[in-house]
């Protein structure tokens, strides 16, 4: 396996960019120093494919120095769109610019064997959403995450295993909006309404089922309610395939 040298051209595309190391942290979403690191340690392998792709340099070139440096461009004939090709696993895939693809997070248990869990990204999974659709509710592109629904609580309207998209440039709570939060390492989606003393409220659609529950301001803080933000899109999954009838 060749090694990961990637670090120093990491950082000298930022350098030729005249992107800090602070700008490109926070348009990734992360920690400057942990882009810092990479620096010396290297760009991750889960991430060499995207940050490759953003900085429009060869995921090879970019990993070890070796081959063609600029990404190759292929252009297409029907409409007359650009669209960027990347090898990945030495399989060349069209990109459709008018696509944008958003990291999916989930929730797993920590590792320190308590039982609990954290919601953290996952490195193999992403999904594509039009560019457009983001555009037009005025979403920072890099402010989009996706998870997926986990329980029957806010059917019939998002089914379980359904993927929500969330901006997380909007934590704060419009009455009646559904939201992304994570209560105490627990990832979930509720419709929220403010309430007096900055009190929390949690609904859910099948309330039948699950009742609304409320969060004094103390309690927020003591169980690590945190609002990830804004849900503007999910995919309902149908439950059943109806049965088609003798004719």
């Amino acid at each position: 396996m060749r090694k990961n040298t990637s670090g120093p051209r990491f950082k000298a595309l930022l350098e030729e960019a005249n992107i800090t190391t602070t700008g490109f942290a926070k348009f990734w979403g992360t920690e400057a120093q942990n882009i810092h690191n990479w620096y010396t340690r290297g760009v991750p392998a889960y991430r060499m494919e995207e940050v490759s792709r953003l900085l429009s340099v060869n995921s090879d070139w970019l990993k070890t120095g070796e081959g063609v440096k600029e990404l190759p461009r292929l252009q297409a004939a029907s409409n007359g769109d650009t669209f960027d090709a990347h090898s990945v696993r030495g399989v060349y895939t069209v990109i459709d610019p008018n696509d944008i693809e958003l990291p999916l997070f989930k929730e797993t248990p920590l590792t320190n064997g308590s039982g609990k869990t954290h919601v953290i990204q996952d490195p193999d999974q992403t999904t594509r959403l039009p560019r457009a659709h983001l555009d037009q509710l005025e979403i920072r592109h890099a402010d989009a995450i996706c998870a997926h629904m986990i329980g029957n609580s806010m059917s019939e309207r998002i089914e379980d295993g359904s993927i929500v998209a969330i901006d997380r440039g909007l934590t704060q709570v419009v009455d009646g909006e559904i939201y992304a939060i994570e209560h105490d390492g627990m990832l979930r989606i509720k419709y929220l309404h403010r309430m007096p003393g900055n009190a929390l409220r949690l609904r859910s659609h099948n309330n039948a089922e699950y009742p609304d529950e409320i969060f004094r301001a103390a309690q927020i803080e003591e169980q690590r309610i945190h609002i990830l933000g804004w849900v503007f899109w999910w995919s309902t999954l149908s439950k059943r395939r109806p049965v088609v009838p003798f004719l």
